[in-house]
């Protein structure tokens, strides 16, 4: 499969490069999730993009063909509780950290989907919007999607009343109405100004 980026450095041909991206930044609750994949020379992953540009059907039958193909791949989270102590931007660094160095099969070059890299020893660049860009980052997405994707199916059936199950935690109308009518569960995130107002509200 071609990859959709041109001018990035060329690397020899044995140089085992890893994609990394996280997903789960902007929802209310739930763990934020990162996962790292390196891709074999050649792989075939139809319709492989942007996890956000994907639908649930297509994002799962990727999953599983990413974890058939991969030289190497880690899933990792980070839970609401370390999110609410060291903010969303650190916490998805450090789930990318994490899902890297859980590689059974090390890289030699990180690619990091957004701005940032985090802090760690590898030779890496970070893209933004690199999950459209690059299919290793795609990949990585998809992975990481997924599996926080299903996480928050079973949690809907722990904390029912939330819908976890159909908005996977983000803000829609539905889940801000129901966050309003039973207060926050053990899985929101309190730091996030929503959950905070809605906490405020319950003390008064």
């Amino acid at each position: 499969m071609m990859q959709r980026v041109s001018t990035l450095p060329a690397h020899a041909a044995d140089t085992l490069i890893a994609g990394v991206d996280e997903a789960g930044r902007g929802p209310l609750a739930g763990a934020v999730y990162a996962a790292a994949v390196i891709l074999p020379a050649q792989y075939d992953l139809p319709g492989l993009n942007d996890s956000k540009k994907l639908g649930e059907a297509r994002r799962e039958r990727l999953f599983d063909l990413i974890l058939a193909q991969a030289v190497s791949f880690a899933i990792v989270s980070v839970d609401a509780a370390e999110i609410d102590r060291i903010n969303i931007l650190q916490a998805s660094l450090l789930a990318m950290k994490k899902a890297v160095t859980a590689l059974a099969t090390q890289p030699h070059f990180v690619y990091v989907d957004g701005k940032f890299c985090p802090q760690w020893h590898y030779q890496a660049t970070a893209l933004v919007q690199g999950d459209g860009r690059l299919d290793c980052i795609a990949a990585a997405s998809v992975l990481a999607k997924v599996a926080r994707d299903r996480v928050m199916v079973d949690l809907d059936q722990r904390y029912p009343g939330y819908g976890f199950a159909q908005h996977k935690g983000y803000p829609t109308r539905a889940h801000m109405a129901a966050l309003q009518q039973l207060g926050p569960c053990p899985e929101h995130r309190r730091s996030y100004a929503p959950v905070a107002r809605c906490l405020t509200a319950l003390n008064q």
